[in-house]
């Protein structure tokens, strides 16, 4: 661990190439020092030969509990089975991504044992169907105890896929043609971030694509590598934007202390009238969990799934960036700091609060680097906000961000309506189904667009973002889906999911609506809030955007964040 460590911190030279490195041991792809409190095993079982699943190479040096994890994962019957073709019993190509610490927010009543032991997660990937199973393995027990299936949706990639990703496109005759030189192995940016590339088999075959790329100037270079067919399927320059102003210097550190702090031990929070838990998670940002106010249950949990960057709109092609914890974690872009509490003042009157939280690559804001931030507003008079912004500068100035919310209203009771306002009256929904805020929605005079109540009446309204919470937002155009509650569909921690850069409803949560949709009336539900937003870097207008400049002789920088989410306000 010290010298990978050491390698993230004091050596600059091609900087995404090596937090790609150290994402990935982070990510439980490299040893790490395990709690005295663990038991860890002797001897790991060995890979039954008659697997069908790839196992992590020899070289990423796994240690014992993970070798353990990844054995009794990999020889599990169920996920055996789900690595085979259901009629002709032909092998998938399934691969272990990889082999992290469970955490609290990976657990589910399903498999609770886990709180009182020692329990490992392990991602595998099936190219063939394009889906994530997250295996639940139980160590002193030596069984698996969860398999969660994720369609439509891939983990983080281990270094191995990374470096091949590299190979591939600092080699291609297109590549080097277009750069008009030779790329040396460590020149490309950015080799694990997964991407997509409209018309090409990324998107048709819903193969797996990541995007190495290059930095010329004022451009980029999008290398789109079909990591299946192990090709270059196609290359995109943007332009940056201008960049006059220098270069930051930010130290590149590892922050243990967020990990040990808010990422392995959840934090109880009250403070006027509310009380929760809240932790940072693997790659879902700062999750809520266990939400009340003045003693009666609001929320199970809040958590932000995705960023979804698309450039071009014609093109259709951009990143998926999971936020989360900076250490064993499948996050693009990390938490650097810890959460923060902040009193809401209006008018000079203290109103309520609001729990942050930042992320952000290590150079931001040089081009290709990323800052988001999560916020939960709550108020005296039990209203909350659940919103999100990006801060820049990404890749170019044209980009939609969409932002996957998962929202889950408290459950155990006898359950919710969902209504939509229909310009006369409430109409309430029957069956799980999804909405676009657009300029033909209808709201009430006080701006709601939804209802979400019990049977006795209780509940809250759903304001959506319109430009009118005072954080210079410009409205959400938000996705509303709403779904029947499952527990694998959300409760623990998720990979990617969906693609980066549909423009449509395929967000990724309309995976959750069955063929044929279930009926969600007085039901258990669970709503995911898509807000699209685009950037902006006119001046005089920026928004979603980041750019330095010299002040008194200093190098600041100026930010033009962009914020979206729903309000909700009490039925009263």
């Amino acid at each position: 661990m010290t010298a990978s460590k050491i390698s993230c911190i004091g050596i600059t030279f091609s900087i995404f190439l090596l937090l790609a490195a150290c994402t990935n041991n982070q990510t439980g792809n490299a040893p790490i020092a395990i709690p005295t409190t663990q038991l860890v095993p002797r001897v790991a079982p060995t890979i039954s030969p008659a697997s069908n699943i790839t196992p992590l190479p020899d070289e990423l040096d796994l240690d014992s509990s993970q070798q353990m994890a990844q054995a009794l994962a990999v020889n599990a019957q169920r996920l055996q089975n789900l690595a085979l073709d259901p009629i002709s019993s032909v092998p998938y190509r399934v691969e272990v991504f990889g082999v992290y610490p469970a955490r609290e927010s990976d657990i589910t009543e399903e498999n609770a044992a886990c709180l009182e032991s020692v329990c490992y997660r392990v991602d595998v990937f099936n190219f063939a169907t394009n889906a994530t199973y997250s295996v639940l393995v139980d160590i002193p027990a030596r069984q698996v105890v969860g398999v969660d299936t994720l369609r439509g949706s891939s983990p983080e990639l281990p270094r191995h896929l990374a470096e091949t990703a590299m190979r591939i496109a600092t080699t291609s005759p297109q590549v080097i043609d277009a750069l008009g030189f030779d790329p040396a192995p460590d020149e490309a940016t950015m080799p694990n971030v997964k991407t997509a590339l409209n018309n090409t088999a990324c998107e048709r075959s819903q193969h797996l694509c990541v995007a190495p790329t290059f930095i010329v100037d004022d451009r980029a270079l999008w290398v789109i590598v079909d990591l299946v067919d192990e090709r270059v399927v196609g290359i995109r320059w943007t332009d940056l934007g201008d960049f006059s102003g220098g270069l930051p210097t930010e130290e590149l550190i590892q922050r243990e202390d967020i990990y040990e702090r808010y990422c392995r031990e959840v934090t109880e929070l009250a403070r006027d009238g509310w009380r929760m838990d809240y932790m940072l998670t693997a790659s879902d940002g700062l999750r809520i969990s266990d939400v009340s106010f003045s003693d009666q249950p609001v929320l199970d949990s809040a958590k932000l799934v995705d960023y979804h960057v698309s450039y071009s709109s014609q093109e259709g092609f951009g990143y998926s960036d999971a936020i989360g914890c900076p250490a064993f974690s499948s996050a693009a872009v990390v938490a650097m700091e810890p959460p923060t509490i902040e009193p809401i003042v209006v008018e000079g009157a203290e109103v309520g609060f609001a729990l942050m939280q930042d992320y952000w690559h290590p150079l931001w804001p040089q081009p290709c680097n990323y800052r988001y931030q999560q916020r939960f507003e709550f108020y005296d008079d039990g209203r909350f906000r659940i919103a999100a912004a990006n801060l820049g500068r990404g890749c170019g100035a044209d980009a939609t961000y969409r932002l996957l919310f998962r929202i889950q209203p408290a459950t155990g009771g006898s359950g919710y309506d969902f209504a939509e306002w229909d310009g006369a009256s409430w109409e309430t929904w029957e069956e799980e189904q999804w909405r676009l805020q657009d300029e033909s929605t209808r709201y009430t005079p006080e701006g709601f667009q939804y209802r979400i109540t019990t049977p006795e009446g209780n509940g809250y309204y759903l304001e959506p973002g319109q430009g009118q919470f005072g954080d210079d937002g410009r409205g959400d155009n938000a996705f509303t889906y709403v779904t029947l509650h499952n527990t694998d569909e959300g409760d623990a921690d998720m990979v990617t999911l969906g693609v980066c850069c549909n423009s449509n409803y395929e967000q990724g949560p309309e995976v959750f609506i069955d063929s044929p949709p279930q009926e969600i009336k007085e039901s258990d539900i669970v709503i995911w809030y898509v807000p699209q937003v685009e950037n902006d870097d006119t001046p005089g207008q920026q928004y979603c955007w980041a750019d330095t400049a010299v002040e008194e002789g200093l190098i600041v920088t100026k930010t033009w964040p962009c914020w979206s989410g729903p309000m909700f306000v009490p039925v009263q």
